[in-house]
């Protein structure tokens, strides 16, 4: 969503690059060039001109005037102003002391309320609370059959004693599923309510009824990222009408330009709780201030990565490939595919590589990696025997041939896999010996398209730059995020990433 914005700040940032003291016009010029960006982005003019203002004051102050590099403490200034207006601090639910914890889910029609009623409910269940899922939109056709459908795909019950589609009480309804939860020991209800606009007083009175009626410990306001400064006109008048706690993004993933999340906090006083990354019943996360403003300034965001790692793989095989590979003990094909398909579980390639630190100068190379790889991958090495795959030095070319033709893929596929596959072969071994850290320690990633790695053929000549990426560049200090040990290798979002400063952590659950 940011992608623009981003860019725009990177061009900024680089013409400071290099000054060792920055003059009253140099930081006017930063700042107009700021200004614009924030503006083109559709954020609020007020929101842009405090920004601004405040980001003038701190780049004129000793703190800038008196640093060894100047140009990095803008950025940093930057950073916690940003920080700032997205909302300073993550904002967790409100859990109630006795009974159901409630969750009233309103916003305009389209917003996306029903299917992210599923993807809260997922994410509340893999917290260990048990979730109940109440069918209170009884206006727009077939809600309530959409919400049982989510609901399946989440694991998670449904309450819908009314058809919808016009008929039925929604007040009734959301009263009766609150005592269905206490009977059936539900710990959180999740009401989804019907879309409607904010000019309907009749609807809204409806709203505010339901609201009476099932008294939520949160009112999330769902609101569209794809509507700019409508989502914050239109937040206002819910908050006036109905009042809601906190705001809920959905199609953080489109190609708007990113304003909304950028001036509702500011605008309307209510911070962004949550947020809707995809179609996927899993592209769901908690709304962090600090790493959304890491990622707009493309510093990176390997606490996310970092989660998300912990979440796709299993503690138990990656303790045991752990052990294998300090134990000196080969890493074979089933190892490979497992650890392939975890990197899978967390999500596009691509996003995930984004969230690494720099990696905006890539962008175009990101956009061209084909998630199917994996599957064709995943192919090739499931048509192998058992004892193929624990020893691929068997494959002769009869094997390589039948293989190609079970998989449905081309004997030179067959052989670029075997390739790459001694590659990662000789960085696990490697790593055992206390080499090779970070990302090239996830054999998943190995062999990427656009990821620096060939299709079988030795590439000779000139080195691709990402294969000098994942080599590593060395990293200058100064980047916020590296020194707070999160990585990065310059101050300047455009620089190169150092894919080695990944944390502890996160190498060994990806190795």
């Amino acid at each position: 969503m940011f992608a623009t914005l981003s860019d725009r700040l990177a061009v900024t940032f680089k013409g400071l690059r290099g000054k060792g003291r920055l003059s009253e016009a140099d930081i006017d010029a930063t700042v107009r060039e700021i200004r614009t960006a924030l503006l083109e982005a559709d954020v609020a003019l007020p929101v842009v001109q405090t920004f601004c203002a405040d980001v003038k004051v701190r780049a004129l102050s000793v703190e800038v005037s008196g640093a060894l590099n100047p140009a990095q403490q803008v950025i940093k200034i930057v950073n916690e102003e940003l920080i700032g207006i997205l909302g300073g601090e993550t904002r967790p639910l409100v859990f109630a002391k006795n009974g159901p914890t409630v969750i009233l889910l309103t916003g305009l029609q389209g917003a996306g309320k029903t299917t992210l009623a599923g993807k809260l409910a997922r994410h509340l269940a893999a917290q260990g609370h048990t979730p109940l899922l109440v069918a209170a939109d009884l206006q727009r056709p077939n809600a309530v059959d959409q919400l049982r459908v989510v609901g399946e795909r989440a694991g998670v019950p449904t309450f819908a004693p009314e058809p919808g589609n016009g008929v039925g009480d929604p007040v009734a309804v959301a009263r009766a599923g609150k005592q269905f939860a206490i009977d059936k020991v539900h710990d959180v209800v999740i009401v989804d309510s019907a879309g409607r606009l904010a000019i309907d007083s009749e609807l809204m009175a409806e709203l505010a009824s339901v609201r009476d009626a099932v008294q939520p410990e949160n009112v999330l306001f769902v609101v569209d990222a794809m509507i700019g400064q409508d989502a914050v006109n239109t937040a206002l008048e819910f908050e006036r009408q109905v009042g809601f706690d906190a705001v809920v993004l959905t199609k953080l993933d489109g190609d708007a330009r990113g304003g909304a999340a950028l001036s509702i906090v500011s605008v309307v006083g209510r911070p962004i709780m949550f947020g809707s990354t995809g179609e996927k019943i899993e592209d769901f996360e908690v709304f962090h201030p600090d790493r959304m403003a890491s990622r707009i300034l493309d510093m990176g965001d390997l606490m996310s990565l970092i989660e998300s790692a912990e979440r796709a793989f299993d503690a138990e095989s990656a303790e045991r490939l752990s052990q294998k590979v300090a134990d000196g003990e080969d890493f074979t094909l089933d190892d490979f595919l497992e650890q392939m398909q975890a990197v899978k579980k967390m999500g596009s390639i691509g996003k995930l590589m984004g969230m690494l630190p720099g990696m905006g100068e890539m962008k175009a190379q990101l956009e061209q990696v084909d998630e199917r790889e994996l599957d064709r991958v995943a192919a090739i090495i499931q048509s192998m025997t058992p004892a193929e795959r624990n020893d691929p030095k068997i494959l002769n070319g009869s094997r390589r041939a039948r293989i190609a033709a079970g998989s449905g893929s081309k004997v030179s596929d067959v052989n670029g896999l075997i390739e790459r596959f001694g590659q990662a072969q000789k960085m696990m071994k490697q790593m055992g010996k206390g080499g090779m850290p970070g990302m090239q320690g996830m054999p998943g990633m190995q062999g990427m398209p656009g990821m620096g790695m060939g299709g079988g053929k030795k590439s000779k000549g000139k080195q691709p730059k990402s294969q000098k990426l994942a080599k590593g560049a060395k990293g200058r200090s100064g980047n916020p995020a590296k020194r707070a040990g999160l990585g990065g290798s310059d101050s300047d979002p455009s620089s190169p990433p150092d894919l080695g400063s990944l944390p502890p952590e996160l190498k060994k659950l990806l190795q």
